[in-house]
C-alpha cells in the first residue's frame, strides 16, 4: 500500500469517527441506538439471576427500533422482521427484550410522552412477545401501528427504479460520490471485482430473481465506500453496482451491500448450556449469516459470508422493499400499539427456534415477577429504568465531549 493511499484511509477513518459522534449527539434515542457497548457493559455487571435465563437460541443482540422493518425475500414477499444482525449470538433471549424495552422507553421520552405511557408500553411489549412465541408465519399478529402500516405499504409499492433513484446516478449508472459514497482505494476495488467472480457470490446474486443460468454474466459496473449506519462506521462498508446479462433476457442491475463483520459485544451462552451438536461459528461473517437465517429468513436467504483483503464481510443484495422503521415521534396510543406489535415480531423470531415444551416454559419465565395488578415484570421494568438513567447521563456527557471537540 502506498503512503498516499494510507493517508487517504486514515482521513476516511477520522471523518467517520466525527460523523458517528455527530449522529449520536442528535438525540438521546440516537445515542441509545448507536451505543450497544454501554448496554453490554451494564449487562456484564449484573448479579446473576437478575434476568430470567431463557433457552440458548439465536438472538438479535442489538434489538432496537431501528433494527426492525420490512424485508423482502427472494420472491418479493414482504414481512416485518429483524433487519440488522451484526451482534447476533446464541444467547439469552431476555437480552433482546431488555434492549427493545430500552429503545421503546427512549423513543417515548423523545416524543415527550409521560412515564405512564412507558409503563403501558412495557406491559404490552411483554404481552406481544409472549403471544409471538407461539405464532407461525404472522398468525395472530396484533393490530399494526400506523408507523408500521405506512412503511409496509411503502415497501410493497417500491420497485428497482425507486432503489436506483435513492442510491444511484441514473444518467451514468454509477454510484454518486459525495456525502454518503466515497471512492475506494485501488486494492479495495480490485478485491471487490475478484469477489464477484467467485461462484458462490455469483449464485447468490442470480438467485434473487430465480435465475441460475450458468451462462449468465455478472459484471461489476461501479463500487464505492458507503458511509452508513452508526455502529458500522469506521469499518469496511461498500456498495457495489452489478450488471447481469443472460442470453435472451433483458440485462438487469443489482445493488449489493458488503459490510465488515466484527466480533460481537453481546455475550454468548456458555458452551456447556448449548444443545448437543449446536455450535456458534467463530468467523464473524459466518456468525451473522447463521443468526440471520434463524431469526430473519427473508434476510438470511439473501446473505453470504465472504472475505475482502483478509476481512470477514457479509454480502447481501439490496432489494427496493428493504426499509428502515425509523420513528421520530410517537403518539400515546401509537407507542403502546408499536410496543406490542414489534415485540410480537421478536417473539416469533425467537419462538420458531424452540420446541413447544421449551416455548411454554419460557413464556412462564418471561412473566415471572409480574405484579398481581398486571403491569410489566419487575425484572424488565427495573432493568429499563436503570438503563434509561445511565444512557441519559451518558448522552449528556457525549454531547459535552462533542461540543468541546468541535470548539477545539
Amino acid at each position: 500500500m502506498t503512503r498516499h493511499r494510507a493517508v487517504e484511509r486514515a482521513d476516511r477513518e477520522a471523518v467517520l469517527e466525527r460523523q458517528r459522534a455527530l449522529k449520536m449527539a442528535k438525540s438521546a434515542h440516537a445515542y441509545v441506538r448507536g451505543n450497544t457497548l454501554k448496554f453490554y457493559e451494564w449487562l456484564d455487571g449484573l448479579r446473576r439471576g437478575t434476568l430470567p435465563e431463557g433457552p440458548p437460541i439465536w438472538i438479535c443482540g442489538d434489538c432496537h427500533l431501528g433494527n426492525l422493518g420490512p424485508l423482502a425475500d427472494a420472491d418479493g414477499e414482504v414481512a416485518i422482521q429483524i433487519r440488522d444482525l451484526d451482534q447476533t449470538v446464541i444467547g439469552n433471549p431476555a437480552h433482546d427484550l431488555v434492549r427493545l424495552g430500552l429503545s421503546l422507553a427512549s423513543a417515548a421520552r423523545g416524543s415527550n410522552l409521560p412515564g405512564v405511557v412507558t409503563a403501558r408500553m412495557l406491559e404490552e411489549m411483554v404481552r406481544g412477545y409472549r403471544d409471538g412465541l407461539g405464532s407461525r408465519d404472522g398468525e395472530g399478529e396484533p393490530r399494526e401501528p400506523d408507523a408500521v402500516r405506512t412503511i409496509r405499504h411503502r415497501a410493497l409499492g417500491r420497485r428497482w427504479k425507486h432503489l436506483a433513484r435513492d442510491r444511484l446516478d441514473d444518467e451514468d449508472l454509477k454510484i454518486p460520490r459525495g456525502r454518503r459514497f466515497w471512492a475506494l482505494a485501488d486494492d479495495e476495488h480490485e478485491a471487490l471485482d475478484a469477489l464477484f467472480h467467485e461462484d458462490a457470490v455469483r449464485e447468490l446474486v442470480l438467485a434473487i430473481d430465480g435465475r441460475h443460468a450458468e451462462e449468465a454474466r455478472v459484471r461489476l459496473l461501479d463500487a464505492a465506500y458507503w458511509m452508513k449506519g452508526c455502529s458500522s462506521l469506521g469499518f469496511l462498508r461498500c456498495a457495489a453496482l452489478l450488471r447481469i446479462d443472460e442470453r435472451g433476457e433483458r440485462p438487469r442491475l443489482a445493488l449489493v451491500d458488503l459490510k465488515e463483520a466484527v466480533p460481537a459485544a453481546a455475550p454468548p451462552a456458555p458452551k456447556a448450556k448449548l444443545p448437543k451438536g449446536v455450535k456458534m461459528p467463530k468467523d464473524p461473517a459466518e456468525r451473522v449469516v447463521a443468526g440471520a437465517r434463524a431469526l430473519s429468513p427473508h434476510l438470511g436467504e439473501r446473505m453470504l459470508p465472504a472475505r475482502i483483503l483478509g476481512k470477514p464481510v457479509v454480502v447481501r443484495e439490496l432489494l427496493p422493499q428493504d426499509l428502515k422503521l425509523d420513528v421520530d415521534q410517537f403518539g400515546s396510543g401509537e407507542a403502546v400499539r408499536a410496543a406490542r406489535y414489534l415485540a410480537h415480531v421478536v417473539g416469533a423470531a425467537h419462538g420458531r427456534q424452540m420446541s413447544r415444551t421449551v416455548r411454554a416454559e419460557w413464556r412462564r419465565a418471561v412473566a415471572s415477577g409480574t405484579p398481581a395488578a398486571e403491569g410489566a415484570p419487575s425484572w424488565l421494568w427495573s432493568s429499563v429504568v436503570e438503563l434509561a438513567g445511565r444512557h441519559e447521563v451518558g448522552y449528556l456527557e457525549h454531547c459535552r465531549s462533542y461540543a468541546d471537540a468541535e470548539a477545539a
